[in-house]
């Protein structure tokens, strides 16, 4: 599978998100998640599309995001993730 490439907006956030077939490691700016996004919530965000479409873990997923507040850029990124998914 190659990499699919998808941006995702929200107010003045922007994420780039490239996901690949993996084990379901999910990098934000070169971060781990966990990392990045401190809060459950926000976490919560962020993978709701891969739990909507079932697939937890079944792709490793590399986002570059900038731009808002840490909010804005979670759903963003959740924007981003469900048009990869798709």
């Amino acid at each position: 599978m190659e990499v699919i490439h998808k941006i995702g907006r929200r107010k003045t956030a922007v994420a780039r998100v490239y996901v690949a077939k993996g084990k379901g490691n999910i990098t934000v700016n070169k971060k781990d998640i966990a990392s990045y996004f401190t809060t459950a919530t926000l976490q919560y965000k962020v993978k709701q599309p891969l739990a909507m479409t079932n697939n937890d873990g079944n792709f490793d997923i590399t986002i570059n995001v900038y731009g808002g507040g840490i909010t804005g850029q979670a759903e963003a990124v959740r924007l981003a993730i469900a048009r990869a998914m798709c």
